[in-house]
């Protein structure tokens, strides 16, 4: 007897280890742009991109996954897994769209809605198997957010976040 079918599992192309392994890294990756955001803002921060992440590495293995179930002609399955992948972007790319509003003539939500668009294509690229890349686009992505708010506050002059006061919380206007 099949213990895994006992518990209603399905055969799967990828070993039910590596998906789990692979939700879980996409999920590491998405808290990473997260925290980043969480700390200093108030919009989407850890719990949105971790979702975000988590949700287009899924839709993405099940995509492949179904992709390699389906029992094509004498040229193999007829199914093209990158709708899938396009149909996630869309997706995520709706979802950024709207964090973004308008107030006059400011324009506010964009770093909000290209980091949840950057975390779906971090989802993707480590539920396609491609760990170090999903990891250092991560690691980029915090770069660019933490270092270029610092820039743009401190030499640029820019008002909005004044950075963390005395007890390292941020200032409301």
């Amino acid at each position: 007897m099949d213990v895994g079918n006992s518990f209603g599992l399905v055969e799967t192309y990828l070993p039910q280890h590596i998906i789990a392994l692979r939700l879980l890294m996409a999920a590491v990756f998405g808290a990473m742009i997260g925290f980043e955001r969480e700390v200093n803002t108030a919009e989407a921060g850890l719990r949105t991109h971790i979702l975000v992440a988590v949700a287009a590495a899924l839709f993405t293995i099940l995509s492949f996954e179904i992709f390699h179930t389906i029992e094509g002609g004498p040229q193999g399955p007829q199914a093209d897994p990158i709708r899938a992948v396009e149909a996630v972007t869309a997706g995520i790319a709706f979802l950024g769209a709207g964090a973004i509003f308008r107030s006059g003539r400011n324009v506010q939500g964009l770093t909000t809605g290209a980091g949840m668009w950057l975390a779906g294509a971090v989802g993707v690229a480590t539920a396609l198997g491609f760990y170090i890349v999903a990891g250092a686009v991560a690691l980029f992505a915090i770069l660019v957010l933490a270092a270029l708010r610092a820039f743009s506050h401190k030499v640029l002059g820019h008002k909005g976040d004044p950075g963390p006061d005395a007890m390292g919380r941020g200032e409301k206007p």
